[in-house]
């Protein structure tokens, strides 16, 4: 039996992201938002941005930070059948100015997310829960705890997770755990582990804005948006290390332990009670 994605899958919205992609230039570009857009939104923002006499000066930085989201290849030889391989295998072909003198043509296609080891802090707020569910599901099918801790941590960054193991059976139980997430807005992948079934759900977290201080500095003094990415602190790799905070998750189950009732030996009950009368006595 095959992982199955849930039917309520939904698909994200990214009409939201429509304006504030046109008001994009390469100079607030960074290896975050360069996720949001696409290959002919870098043709169009190098475009605007020939008109800027430092353009030569920054244009390295501009294509790291476009690399950092997208196969970004100068077509050295101009030919039509070359032009189109390319586009055989899905790249954008325009013109680019990196100097006062002349353009060149270069070959532009926005790198897929397919895999778990695809994702990274700064994509991963850039794809829905629908689409994370498909990586995951993509994984051999070995569940939440087949990845590693880093690729653990890099989606809880961006979505809050949480799992559950049950007989097949039980799992769709009305009023249990996956119905109330389903109605929660999570979306949820099933993977089947013989007459068990792990079920991952995932949900977008909310963008939290932060808060910012001004210290009697002037409102109107902005601080360069490239500057973010060099201050921000590093998230340190605690793959390998035991958390510190796990605690016991009643919903995952095992055959063995899974059980809803236990019963106490009555010797042992009247064994505490005549323990308790002697102590009285004292």
């Amino acid at each position: 039996m095959e992982p199955r994605l849930s039917h309520y899958c939904g698909i994200k919205c990214y009409d939201m992201k429509e304006n504030a992609n046109k008001s994009l230039t390469l100079k607030t570009l960074n290896k975050s938002n360069v996720w949001d857009i696409q290959e002919n939104d870098i043709f169009r923002l190098w475009e605007v941005a020939e008109k800027d006499a430092d353009l030569k000066e920054n244009a390295r930085h501009y294509i790291e930070i476009i690399r950092s989201a997208f196969e970004f290849e100068e077509v050295k030889i101009d030919k039509p059948e070359v032009i189109k391989k390319y586009e055989a295998r899905g790249f954008k072909v325009g013109q680019i100015r990196l100097d006062e003198t002349s353009k060149s043509k270069w070959a532009i296609k926005k790198r897929p997310i397919m895999r778990v080891t695809d994702l990274t802090y700064e994509n991963i707020r850039h794809i829905s829960a629908a689409k994370l569910m498909e990586v995951i599901d993509r994984n051999f099918g070995g569940g939440w705890d087949s990845l590693s801790q880093s690729i653990q941590d890099i989606i809880q960054t961006g979505f809050d997770i949480s799992t559950t193991t049950l007989p097949k059976d039980r799992l769709h139980n009305k009023g249990g755990m996956y119905e109330k997430k389903i109605e929660d807005g999570f979306e949820v992948l099933e993977i089947p582990k013989g007459t068990w079934v792990e079920a991952i759900f995932a949900k977008e977290k909310p963008v939290m804005e932060k808060p910012r201080l001004s210290f009697g500095i002037d409102e109107e003094s902005e601080i360069d948006p490239e500057d973010d990415d060099e201050d921000a602190p590093e998230i340190e790799d605690d793959y390998g290390k035991p958390d510190e905070d796990d605690e016991y998750d009643e919903d995952k189950l095992t055959e063995e332990s899974y059980r809803t009732t236990f019963e106490e030996n009555p010797e042992d009950l009247s064994l505490d009670a005549a323990e308790m009368a002697d102590d009285d006595d004292y």
